[in-house]
């Protein structure tokens, strides 16, 4: 395999893989640079997604110091059901916008429901119990999940329609898809609106106050409870809108597409510093970044006949330009958990710090 060949993003279904379907690049000029600034593109592209779900990580952290390791499910539960949606109305000849719309407009709302019913029934009881309690159960509902999900719409991967052309934009000798675009576009602005809510309004305040404190924050007059519920509530939607995101970014939408995001968008979180919301996106589009590029490269350095004393060794498979390769693309996941165990190792309170008081 050359080289260049071995760095070449390959087509993937799987949503936690780093490279997008074919569909959606097109290096035009494989140089060096090229390849460089594609990976760059897609791990940004790929950043964003796992910033947004990793927002509903953080946040639900920063209030109750609980990890919600079923927001994974949330996120899949968006993309099936917004799918689900998009082809009943695509069936009935609506418009591919106002099918994406309409299938928001009944996946956000059923998230929120859902973000609702978990931290009323499933946390809210066992809000003094010792953490591995609700830790459990926050994996026990991810499981729940998973299999209500594999109940409604089976085990088979289903396919996520081609919603927006395939227009291709270069940029300096790589590409960028208008899909590609969109995501990043929304993504930020999903950012935004969140960091406006937490930073200047009421309920950011009283968000930001019962992180602090819990006790103290029910003497000053606020409903804790109902605070609690919001941000549990608030992240959902945002898993809503990204599980569309990772649908039409990957075509495929599957019941167990949430467990390998969730996780990484939780690596993303502890690397930006759990309970920071600001911490959440720097770290999800790092991580993103990272794994686009060992991706990219990976097979280029574990190539041992680049390397003469090892040819040497391996003169029979190096022979005539001949490639010896320990890790390929496939490793992408990898890179994810790496980053994340090297950061509890040196830097456990994340890159920008934990902004949550320790509470006994």
């Amino acid at each position: 395999m050359p080289a260049a060949a071995a760095r070449k993003p390959r087509p993937n279904d799987n949503p936690s893989s780093t490279a997008p379907p074919e569909r959606h690049r097109h290096i035009t000029r494989p140089t060096t640079l090229d390849i460089l600034l594609q990976q760059i593109i897609n791990g940004l592209t790929l950043g964003c997604l796992y910033a947004i779900v990793a927002l509903g990580y953080t946040m639900v952290y920063g209030i109750i110091q609980l990890i919600n390791f079923a927001h994974g499910e949330v996120v899949m539960l968006g993309a099936m059901i917004t799918l689900g949606v998009i082809m009943l109305l695509s069936g009935q000849g609506v418009p591919a916008l106002p099918s994406v719309l309409g299938g928001l407009a009944v996946a956000v709302p059923a998230c929120m429901a859902l973000g609702y019913f978990l931290e009323r029934f499933a946390y809210r009881p066992l809000r003094r119990a010792p953490r591995l309690a609700p830790l459990i159960t926050a994996i026990g509902m991810s499981i729940v999940l998973q299999q209500v999900a594999m109940m409604f719409w089976g085990r088979s991967p289903l396919a996520f329609p081609q919603l927006l052309p395939t227009t291709m934009h270069e940029v300096a000798g790589a590409s960028i898809s208008s899909l590609q675009i969109a995501i990043v576009l929304i993504c930020l602005a999903m950012m935004a609106g969140l960091a406006l809510i937490v930073y200047r309004t009421r309920l950011g305040t009283a968000m930001r106050a019962t992180a602090e404190n819990t006790d103290v924050a029910r003497l000053m007059g606020i409903d804790v409870d109902r605070v609690i519920a919001l941000t549990f509530v608030i992240g959902a939607a945002l898993a809503a809108v990204a599980g569309l995101l990772v649908g039409m970014y990957y075509g495929v939408a599957h019941y167990t597409m949430g467990a390998m995001l969730g996780m990484k968008a939780f690596a993303a979180a502890v690397l930006g510093g759990i309970g920071n919301i600001p911490g959440a996106m720097v770290g999800g589009i790092l991580l993103g970044l990272v794994e686009a590029l060992g991706t990219g490269y990976i097979g280029d350095f574990s190539d041992l006949c680049r390397y003469a004393p090892l040819a040497r060794l391996f003169d029979e498979q190096c022979a005539n330009g001949g490639h010896l390769v320990l890790f390929g693309s496939n490793y992408q996941d990898v890179f994810a958990f790496a980053v994340l165990i090297l950061v509890l190792l040196f830097r456990p309170s994340g890159l920008l710090g934990e902004r949550v008081a320790d509470r006994a």
